[in-house]
């Protein structure tokens, strides 16, 4: 697999930092499977589907992950460590795993202070720099801790250019999201789908449903040669229910579209599926959906612009093919579309 087939160069200027207001007003690139492309508008959307159809959005709610503490000087003629820590995967009701900086500044045994009574030591820190960190509090009393202290764990290329601040509690949350707060980056298709937005697909005869997939920092990491030899990606916990699953089924029998609002909540889909129907599932999963794979529960997808040469743009690229979504690429940064988490969508129909 040559990764320069999914290059593309994109100006820094194009890298949307913040969203527009509202949410819903952003433009939205339709990109047909004859290669047609279309402008339009996120609020267009209900017109390019049909009563019946169904969006299948992912409820994950964002946990403020990114946190700023302390690491006490060491001996008498150390000095104080400031650390930037952001969690990456919960592992027990008190332990995450973290990337750090400077990574280099800590070791097992240290404590990093993050607030009045609000701390975590260092248990481990991997040959990759990840850390293990074992907080003072566990369950419902951390997760209000780091409600507290935590930011918005916004995109790398976003938090090189700006910090997090409270604006992003509201726009880096989507408007459904549920109550279990697991996931480390937003499923960011759905930050367009305002409750205005969602009331028009409703009244147009659209269906909803929800699915859920615990989003990682992984997402954001660049494709490794292993994954590529091994045609698995990083692990995120995903769940249908049984009930999502024998109404989407309902919905393809019944000639309509099942229509994923995202990747993640595309990748939820179709690694549940049984005999090319959905099945109930609960787990991790690690799906890589690249070119020359059959998507086989998914009629299109609503969709942000993807990061050049990685797994979601070789996602979008098995839906619609590679030459295709390179020409919508080349039209989007051309008619200077905002691109990534904050930018504008794209509505794929193959």
């Amino acid at each position: 697999m040559d990764l320069s087939d999914y290059s593309f160069d994109l100006p820094d200027a194009l890298i949307a930092l913040r969203p527009v207001e509202p949410q819903d007003a952003a433009r939205l690139l339709v990109v047909h499977g004859d290669g047609r492309l279309e402008d339009a508008s996120v609020r267009d959307l209900p017109r390019y589907l049909s009563a019946g159809d169904t969006l299948v959005f992912n409820d994950t709610r964002v946990i403020p992950a990114a946190l700023k503490g302390l690491r006490p000087a060491r001996d008498e003629t150390g000095a104080d460590v400031a650390v930037d820590a952001n969690l990456v995967e919960r592992v027990d009701a008190s332990t995450w795993r973290a990337l750090a900086r400077p990574g280099k500044r800590l070791k097992p045994g240290d404590v990093i202070g993050f607030g009045d009574g609000f701390e975590a030591e260092v248990t481990d820190k991997a040959e990759t720099g990840e850390i293990t960190l074992v907080f003072n509090l566990a369950g419902r009393e951390l997760d209000e801790a780091l409600d507290a202290h935590g930011a918005m764990p916004l995109p790398p290329y976003i938090a090189r250019r700006r910090a997090a601040d409270a604006k992003d509690r509201e726009t880096y949350q989507t408007s459904f999201a549920g109550e279990e707060a697991q996931s480390v980056a937003a499923p960011t298709a759905g930050l367009h789908f305002t409750p205005r937005l969602r009331d028009e697909i409703a009244a147009a005869g659209i269906g909803s449903e929800t699915v859920r997939l615990h989003v990682g920092l992984g997402t954001f990491s660049p494709l490794k040669e292993s994954q590529l030899e091994s045609g698995r990606l990083h692990e995120e916990w995903r769940r249908v229910s049984p009930e999502v699953a024998e109404r989407l089924n309902a919905v393809r029998d019944q000639g309509h579209k099942c229509v994923p609002v995202g990747t993640t909540a595309l990748r939820t889909l179709e690694s549940s599926v049984e005999k090319g129907r959905l099945v109930p599932a609960i787990g991790p999963t690690d799906i890589f959906l690249k070119p020359g794979d059959k998507l086989q529960v998914t009629d299109a997808l609503v969709t942000n612009f993807h990061l050049p040469e990685s797994s979601l743009f070789m996602l979008v690229c098995a839906l619609m093919g590679t030459g295709i979504m390179q020409a919508a690429y080349a039209h989007a940064i051309a008619e200077k579309y905002r691109f990534y988490s904050y930018g504008d969508a794209c509505l794929l129909l193959p």
